[in-house]
């Protein structure tokens, strides 16, 4: 079956890699003009003069990009199955949409306000009591179009430094720790859970997650897991799906974004899992059966930012699996991926200290559990 994908980035390069033990082939559509793909078939299509070639060539589409034009994905979707629906982008474009989803699925999430000012994000700042956490209600991803507010005093400045029309304002929330919940549903319904993992952001980007999290109680990561079932059937899913949560000091989930695609904080799956994020999208968009989404051993992925350490090196640490993404490096740019694993907690944390020193500016990790 030829698949074809909306964008063409690591995380496509990485749907190809598990696709082909299944003969799959891979048509991938760039609107960028800057693929990273470098595998399959990439049309680069900025003025939107080569669809019909591309649907010609594919079975069904995916996607591994969500900041698509939703009217591209609905104009796909008259000629060819798309997975995940339009729907799901839609939804997740819009963080005001995303929350009064949210909202309509007792999901809970941080207090919010939307405004269209400044004078309006003062007054909600003020209402909801500072820290807050002003976002753009569209685009925006790893820190992008959003900023801290520590008195509603900073709120001009914050407008200013934002530049969209229409913000969303979040209480700041006393959380433990970041988690995500990573789910996945076939075309027949049925849904598997992965363990949640723990994440460790800096400057909004992705470090490093670990899963299964040692001192998950059983009872909340069923939370977790009703609360993304909830999203997956409301939204008649299929694939991949990610939800971001935090976790405050007395074991409550609030939800913060959910992702329509194969995400960052599943990485850890493609080695320490026994079958991969990646390979369990494939499975579902084709109407196969799902995988096994067990553990097979405490894992940590290792995100490599910026600048690239010694492949030797990092190859030579026990149980470690390096997956480059073959791009130029550039401060902020995720250019690979490293995943650890070890029969314990302890072991594991040793080698992800071990690892995180050999990488250039790397932050030491810090879980909550230690």
């Amino acid at each position: 079956m030829n698949i074809g994908v909306l964008g063409a980035g690591q995380l496509g390069r990485m749907l190809a890699l598990a696709g082909y033990p299944l003969a799959n082939r891979f048509t991938f559509l760039d609107t960028t003009g800057h693929p990273s793909a470098g595998i399959g078939d990439v049309m680069i299509d900025t003025d939107q003069k080569h669809l019909a070639s591309f649907l010609e060539q594919v079975d069904l589409v995916t996607y591994e990009f969500e900041h698509l034009p939703v009217s591209l994905v609905q104009a796909i979707e008259e000629h060819k199955p798309v997975y995940p629906s339009s729907e799901a982008i839609r939804i997740c474009q819009n963080r005001a949409e995303e929350k009064a989803l949210f909202d309509r699925l007792a999901i809970p999430t941080p207090a919010y306000r939307l405004v269209e000012s400044a004078e309006a994000l003062e007054a909600a700042a003020r209402e909801l009591g500072t820290p807050v956490v002003a976002k753009s209600v569209t685009e925006g991803y790893d820190g992008k179009g959003q900023a801290v507010l520590k008195d509603p005093a900073d709120a001009a400045e914050a407008w200013r430094s934002i530049n969209h029309p229409r913000l969303i304002v979040e209480a700041f929330v006393d959380f433990v720790r970041e988690v995500s919940i990573i789910a996945v549903r076939g075309r027949d319904g049925e849904v598997v859970f992965y363990p949640m993992a723990e994440n460790q952001h800096v400057d909004g980007i992705l470090r490093y997650s670990i899963a299964p999290m040692p001192d998950l109680d059983d009872s909340v990561q069923q939370i977790a897991d009703g609360y993304i079932r909830a999203l997956l059937d409301e939204l008649d899913y299929v694939g991949v799906l990610t939800l971001e949560l935090f976790q405050t000091r007395d074991g409550a989930l609030l939800a913060n974004e959910m992702a329509p695609r194969v995400h960052n904080s599943g990485h850890w799956t493609m080695d320490g899992a026994v079958t991969s994020q990646f390979e369990n999208h494939l499975r579902a968009i084709q109407g196969l059966p799902l995988g096994d989404t067990a553990a097979r051993m405490p894992t940590c992925m290792v995100n490599v930012i910026g600048r690239e350490g010694e492949a030797a090196e990092l190859l030579a640490l026990p149980e470690a699996h390096l997956h480059r993404y073959d791009k130029a490096e550039r401060p902020g740019r995720k250019l690979a991926h490293v995943n650890l694993l070890a029969p314990t907690h302890e072991a594991l944390l040793e080698r992800v200290r071990a690892c995180a020193a050999l990488l250039p500016d790397a932050p030491a990790p810090r879980f909550s559990f230690e």
